[in-house]
């Protein structure tokens, strides 16, 4: 008889742990959040995305150290130029990339496709040598009109970030999809549902962004109640 509850009670503690995902990040990891204004920004707010996807990951028991590396106005070339100073130096376990709206949005001042590909293709490569894991994010959107010509141009740019996670079996957020989908469900021609200013978020449009990148970190429905959960009670 004891020897059955034991077999129970081993076979109830692994029917519960394999009904939820296993997820990548583990406790006492460090994930680095580089980006533009958008992280920075995600950072800066206690309901930004950075604290929702760190919370979000808490909520399921693990505990990760954040590394902050979001500037307003950079594009991937600054990026690259000072990865090794703020991502690489810190030795973090993990990065999300989120780069592509103002190499777009800059216009003249912005980086040209190919050049775009060969900065995020060179960040990519350097953080591998690193010993540093990519989750990539899809550039969202650039004002909610999806039509515009922008986001007409910034579809190629997406279009290459997602070739190349698939090549390098990098975790894809793939944040411009949900970006669109959640624009065409609110149906509201000329107004801001999830940004402040067409591009950058407003409360609704960081917890998409954290959605995304938990997703690719690995969490499932149920995981992402409990972190959805938790943002609730913030």
């Amino acid at each position: 008889m004891k020897l059955l509850r034991t077999t129970i009670a081993l076979a109830l503690t692994l029917i519960s742990t394999s009904a939820f995902a296993d997820i990548l990040v583990k406790t006492g990891e460090k994930v680095a959040f580089l980006g533009d204004s958008i992280t920075q920004a995600g950072w800066g707010s206690p309901k930004g995305y950075v604290h929702l996807v760190v919370d979000g990951l808490a909520a399921n028991d693990v505990v990760v150290t954040p590394v902050p590396a979001g500037i307003s106005g950079h594009k991937s070339n600054d990026m690259l130029n000072r990865l090794d100073r703020d991502v690489i130096s810190k030795a973090p376990n993990w990065m999300t990339l989120s780069c592509g709206v103002n190499d777009v949005w800059h216009g003249a001042r912005g980086v040209n496709l190919e050049d775009y590909k060969k900065n995020i293709t060179a960040i990519l490569d350097k953080a591998a040598a690193a010993n540093i894991k990519v989750v990539v994010t899809t550039a969202t959107v650039i004002k909610e009109d999806l039509a515009n010509a922008e986001n007409t141009k910034l579809a190629d740019y997406n279009a290459f970030l997602r070739t190349l996670a698939a090549e390098r079996k990098a975790p894809l957020a793939d944040l411009n999809a949900m970006f669109q989908e959640r624009i065409k469900a609110e149906n509201k021609p000329g107004k801001n549902t999830i940004t402040g200013d067409g591009v950058h978020m407003n409360a609704e449009g960081d917890k998409i962004m954290a959605r995304g990148i938990l997703k690719a970190f690995g969490l499932d429905e149920a995981q992402m109640k409990k972190a959805e959960d938790k943002w609730a009670g913030k």
